[in-house]
C-alpha cells in the first residue's frame, strides 16, 4: 500500500450505473476503512477540524476507526454532527476538511468523508443511536423546515434538553436531501430516512404538511403554543430564473422542478404516476451540482444529454472560480459516461441581474444548434435562492416582540453546511435574552 495515495473506493461501473438509480459509490468495507484510517497523521494542531463546518474531532474518530472501535468513532462524530451518513456522502470535503488535510501536502488527503460515511453506515447497520439528553429542561423551540439546517439545529438543541418541534411544509421531512439530491447520490430510504429517525430518537418531534404563514403563524406558535424561540431554516430550493425571453415557453423547465418530480415524487419508478418530461434529447444549462444532478438523472431516464455550461469569464470572484473549475472537471468525467458537454459564452446580464443571454432562449438555441445540439427540452440550472415571503408577510404575522432566528440563504454559499451550528448557538442566545436559563458553552 502506498501511504501517499487514498485507498480506492468501490463504485458501480459507469455503463451499469447510467441505467439505474442505485447508489453510485459503494463505500469502504471494514478492511478498507482501517487501511485508509492508518494514513492519518493524527496532527496535534489538526487543520482538518478547522475546515469542518461543525468542528468534528476528525483525528479522534479516525484513530478509533484505525483501532476498530467503530462505536466510539460514531459517538465522537455524533457529538458534533446530527447527519454523518448524509455529510459523509454529499458534504464538499475536498474544499473543507480534506482541503486542509496535512497529508494532502505531499500526497492525497485522507478520505475523511468516506470514513465518516463508513462509521455512520456501520452504526446504522448495528443499531447504534446517538445519545439522548438525560433530562428535559422544559423550554420549547420551534424549527421551521426539516432540511439539513433544521435537523442539525433541532438535534443539537435536543441534546441540550430542549423540547424541539420541527414544522415541515412537505409531506416528507428532509428538505433538499429529499427533493433535491438524486437517489444515486443519496439514498432516501436507507440513509435520509434513517438519519431523520436518529434526530427523532433524540426527542425531536416532526410535523409535516404544515405551511407556516398558512397552516399556522409564528405568532400563534409563540403566543398560543408556548414556543420561546423560532429557528427558520426555510431552505434555498427556489430556482433562480434567468429572466430572459422564452423562459416560460413549453419545453423549458427549471432543473429544480425536474429533480423534485424525480426525487421526492419518485417519477423514476414505474409504480408511481408522477408526470415527468422524458425527452429524447435534453439540454441542461448550467455547470453546478444541480445541473450535474439533472443531467445524470435525465441520462438514466433514457435521454441523450447535452450540458451547456455558461462561460462566465474572468470577472467572477475567486470564491466562484474553484466551483466553476470543478464543474468543468465534472463535465469531462460525464462525457466519458455518454454526456455531451459544451461551453457557451455568456451574453449580457438580464434585467433581473441573473446570468443569461440578452437575446433570450432564441439566442441560446441558435448557439446550441451551431454546435449541432437540438434538444426536445431545456432544463436551466443557473442557481437557487430562498424565500421567507410567507413568513415575513407583515408585522401582524411576526409581531413586534417576536424573536426570530433565520438563515441568510444565498445561491453562492451552502449555509446549511456551514452555519447551522452557529445558528443553533444564536437560538440559545435568544432564549437567554428572553430570560431562559441557558447552559454556557458552544454547541459543537
Amino acid at each position: 500500500m502506498n501511504i501517499l495515495e487514498k485507498v480506492p473506493v468501490r463504485e458501480q461501473d459507469p455503463k451499469v450505473r447510467a441505467k439505474n438509480f442505485e447508489e453510485v459509490c459503494l463505500g469502504y468495507n471494514e478492511e478498507e476503512a482501517v487501511a485508509e484510517a492508518e494514513r492519518c497523521l493524527n496532527c496535534k494542531n489538526a487543520q482538518c477540524i478547522k475546515g469542518c463546518p461543525v468542528s468534528i474531532d476528525i483525528p479522534a474518530f479516525i484513530n478509533e476507526v484505525k483501532n476498530r472501535n467503530f462505536e466510539k468513532a460514531y459517538q465522537i462524530i455524533s457529538e458534533s454532527s446530527a447527519l454523518p451518513a448524509v455529510c459523509g456522502r454529499v458534504c464538499p470535503q475536498e474544499s473543507q476538511c480534506e482541503g486542509k488535510c496535512i497529508r494532502g501536502i505531499k500526497g492525497e488527503p485522507v478520505s475523511i468523508g468516506k470514513l465518516e460515511r463508513f462509521v455512520a453506515d456501520w452504526a446504522r447497520e448495528n443499531g447504534i443511536k446517538p445519545k439522548k439528553a438525560e433530562k428535559v429542561n422544559g423550554h420549547k423551540v420551534a424549527v421551521i423546515g426539516s432540511g439539513p439546517a433544521g435537523l442539525t439545529c433541532a438535534g443539537d438543541l435536543a441534546k441540550l434538553g430542549y423540547e424541539v418541534t420541527i414544522f415541515e411544509a412537505l409531506h416528507e421531512p428532509g428538505g433538499v436531501l429529499i427533493y433535491g439530491i438524486p437517489e444515486f447520490r443519496l439514498p432516501k430510504g436507507d440513509v435520509v430516512a434513517k438519519e431523520v429517525e436518529n434526530v427523532k430518537a433524540l426527542g425531536v418531534k416532526i410535523e409535516t404538511n404544515v405551511v407556516i404563514g398558512k397552516s399556522t403563524t409564528i405568532d400563534e406558535l409563540m403566543e398560543e403554543e408556548g414556543f420561546e424561540a423560532v429557528f427558520i431554516g426555510s431552505g434555498a430550493g427556489l430556482p433562480r430564473f434567468m429572466g430572459i425571453p422564452g423562459e416560460q415557453a413549453n419545453g423549458v423547465f427549471s432543473a429544480n422542478e425536474f429533480l423534485t418530480r424525480n426525487n421526492l415524487m419518485k417519477a423514476f419508478k414505474e409504480e408511481y404516476d408522477t408526470p415527468i418530461m422524458r425527452g429524447k434529447k435534453v439540454a441542461v444549462v448550467g455547470g453546478g451540482n444541480v445541473a450535474m444532478d439533472a443531467a445524470r438523472t435525465a441520462l438514466r431516464l433514457g435521454a441523450e444529454v447535452h450540458i451547456v455550461n455558461i462561460e462566465e469569464g474572468e470577472t467572477e470572484q475567486d470564491a466562484e472560480e474553484r466551483s466553476f473549475q470543478m464543474a468543468k472537471e465534472h463535465m469531462a468525467r460525464l462525457e466519458a459516461q455518454g454526456h455531451h458537454c459544451y461551453e457557451v459564452p455568456m451574453g449580457g446580464a438580464s434585467e433581473t441581474g441573473s446570468v443569461g443571454f440578452a437575446g433570450g432562449f432564441v439566442e441560446l438555441e441558435e448557439q446550441m444548434e451551431a454546435m449541432g445540439v437540438k434538444a426536445d427540452y431545456i432544463f436551466h440550472a443557473t442557481g437557487t435562492g430562498g424565500t421567507m415571503a410567507g413568513l415575513h408577510a407583515g408585522r401582524k404575522l411576526l409581531g413586534s416582540d417576536t424573536e426570530i432566528i433565520s438563515i441568510n440563504v444565498s445561491h453562492k454559499e451552502p449555509v446549511y453546511l456551514r452555519k447551522s451550528a452557529d445558528l443553533a448557538n444564536r437560538t440559545l442566545a435568544v432564549l437567554g435574552a428572553r430570560g431562559v436559563e441557558v447552559e454556557p458553552g458552544d454547541l459543537h
